[in-house]
């Protein structure tokens, strides 16, 4: 460890996150290529060449001509991402609400029926099992 003073060690390590950040970037660029509707084929096709072959100023073009609106896309999906998942609470409560509510309204009739002694308390438990089976 004489060989390697505690700066380069730090230096060594700024390089090392500076590089995964890099590399975050890279990925971040490249998925909002796909998730972009407006860019036509050919100008996709265009920027991951240019991020491919020249990928450190590729990523820092890409993120000065188009961040804006790269900015906007993620806000769009986040928000879209969120109202299906509300979306899906909803119609997962109300089918499971409707549903529960009917066995409530039918355990009720039950119960209504054993006590004015229409059916037997037998019956009112073979009834009972069914609903809630």
């Amino acid at each position: 460890m004489d060989d390697y003073p505690l700066l380069n060690l730090f230096w060594t390590m700024l390089w090392f996150f500076l590089w995964i950040m890099w590399l975050f970037l890279l990925f971040k660029v490249i998925t909002d290529l796909f998730r972009d509707h407006e860019l036509n084929g050919w100008a996709k096709a265009g920027w991951m060449i240019l991020v491919i072959l020249l990928p450190f100023l590729g990523v820092l073009l890409y993120v000065i001509f188009r961040g804006r609106s790269m900015g906007k896309r993620e806000v769009s999906a986040a928000q879209e991402r969120e109202a299906a998942f509300k979306s899906y609470i909803r119609q997962t409560a109300s089918e499971s609400g409707a549903a529960g509510g009917a066995d409530v309204d039918q355990l009720a009739r039950l119960h209504e029926l054993k006590e004015k002694g229409a059916i037997s308390e037998e019956e009112y438990q073979k009834a009972k099992g069914k609903i809630l089976a």
